[in-house]
């Protein structure tokens, strides 16, 4: 019997039950499951718990500082990996494979190699805190330092989804808006942007996702002080330590609502700009 969904569109290669259940099963047992079985642990503690937990000072602390940090270093990424982007695309220099491989050193870098890295650079006796001191700027074990970190780890996604489609944009528009009397802003504003803002948009939830759950990068630069510089994910881990088992997954049942309406609303943003401009 042949499925005739009006879903299915019509392909060559066959299989199309096949694959549809082993993508099925393989989200369920990969992603579904586990966050299921997250909720479900949180679910023991009852609403008002949870409730409660989530007033909580320290633990609006916490989310407030991870979620507000994380959005202010995806949004800082975007105009810098758009410039980096450009530069490693529109321009041939020496050392450019160099400077293109550099950008995905975050990806392999351990975390926590990182973390000690950005710690030794603006701890009040690094290279650049003992710099910074004498004018009373104060970076690691602040929410300042965090930002560095979440900017460090989230600056790749930003030119890696950026990069091939801006290799793929014609030149020949832009030299069209030239010739039609656009200046080199006007012309990016109007022909470049628009055709990349799908791929800004990826980078972007990418880089706020990955800085939402980012721990070994940030809890060396931290200081982790309660109140002050105290993330979410170390929160989760103190709460496990103190074998407050249902605690821990309340907080992390409370930061993946959270973070799922955001990455839905920037999603629902995307499929927008894409409809609007026809690029993916």
């Amino acid at each position: 019997m042949t499925l005739n969904a009006p879903f299915v569109k019509p392909s060559v290669l066959p299989g199309f039950r096949l694959t549809i259940a082993f993508t099925i099963l393989y989200l369920a047992a990969i992603v579904l499951l586990p966050l299921g079985a997250l909720l479900y642990r949180a679910s023991s503690l009852g609403v008002h718990e949870i409730v409660a937990l989530a007033l909580d000072s320290r633990t609006l602390s916490a989310l407030r500082l991870s979620f507000l940090t994380s959005f202010a270093a995806a949004a800082f990424n975007v105009p810098f990996g758009l410039l980096i982007a450009w530069v490693l695309v529109r321009y041939d220099f020496p050392g450019r494979r160099f400077f293109d491989a550099i950008i995905d050193l975050p990806f392999a870098l351990p975390t926590a190699v990182a973390g000690i890295a950005l710690t030794a650079l603006y701890a009040p006796n690094g290279w650049i805190g003992a710099v910074a001191a004498p004018f009373g700027l104060k970076i690691a074990f602040t929410p300042i330092g965090v930002f560095l970190a979440l900017v460090f780890v989230g600056l790749p996604f930003i030119v890696r989804t950026v990069q091939p489609v801006l290799a793929e944009v014609d030149r020949e528009l832009e030299e069209a808006a030239a010739t039609l009397g656009a200046g080199r802003l006007r012309t990016i504003a109007s022909v470049v942007l628009p055709v990349l803002s799908p791929a800004i948009l990826t980078g972007f939830a990418l880089a706020f996702a990955r800085a939402v759950g980012e721990y070994g990068s940030v809890i060396f630069i931290a200081g982790n002080i309660p109140y002050v510089s105290e993330i979410a994910p170390l929160l989760i881990v103190i709460k496990l330590e103190e074998f407050d088992y249902a605690g821990a997954t309340a907080v992390a049942a409370i930061m993946l609502a959270i973070s799922f309406a955001t990455l839905l609303f920037i999603n629902l943003i995307q499929a927008r700009a894409r409809a609007r401009y026809g690029h993916v």
